[in-house]
Formats: C-alpha cells, structure tokens, sequence
C-alpha cells in the first residue's frame, strides 16, 4: 500500500487501520472529556489533544500502534503529527464514528 492511500483514505486505508487495530493497536480520542462522555468508540482511551504531549511516555510503554480519534478528523490528524515526532506509530482514524465502519468494513 502507498503512503498516499493511507494518509488520505479510501479502502486501503480502512484495510490497514482494521489490520493494525486487529493486531492490538490502541484507539485515542482526543476530544475533551465531555464530547468523550457524550459517545466515544468502543474501548478507547480519552487523552485530550491539549494534554497528549504529557502522555507520550504513557503511551510509548503500551509499543502498540496508535490510532487516534477525534470528532471530524482535524484534531486526531494533530495528534499524529505530535505523536510520529516523538517516534510512535500513529495514523489517523478520523472521526469516532466513522471508524467502526471502517474497521468492520
């Protein structure tokens, strides 16, 4: 699979985020608490994008790929960014709610 297909979608990326999250990949929504509580994917974990930065030890322990989530997909793409700087591997999974369709796609 191209760089391209998974940084900009289509059904490669989906094919990829269902196999590495399949493989243990952690989810991360990183809206705040409150949109958190209001619905959030299954078995994710809330780490807000304003404090993502104190946690990239916590997350580098886990030595899973990350996959991170947000409500449209603009502040998950953020979180990537921050995340791949500090050398984790991270990918965009877009909005919350789209990504169990892509994962059980």
């Amino acid at each position: 699979m191209g760089l391209l297909d998974v940084l900009f979608g289509g059904t490669k990326k989906a094919a990829y985020l269902k196999e590495i999250y399949a493989g243990g990949a952690i989810v991360v929504d990183v809206r705040s608490p409150e949109e958190f509580r209001s619905g959030h994917f299954e078995n994710s974990i809330n780490i807000p994008l304003q404090g993502l930065a104190q946690k990239t030890a916590f997350l580098k322990q886990k030595n899973k790929p990350i996959i991170t989530v947000c409500l449209s997909g603009a502040r998950s793409s953020m979180a990537v960014t921050l995340l791949k700087k500090e050398s984790i591997d991270a990918y965009n999974g877009g909005s919350w709610t789209s990504l169990a369709g892509k994962l059980k796609s």
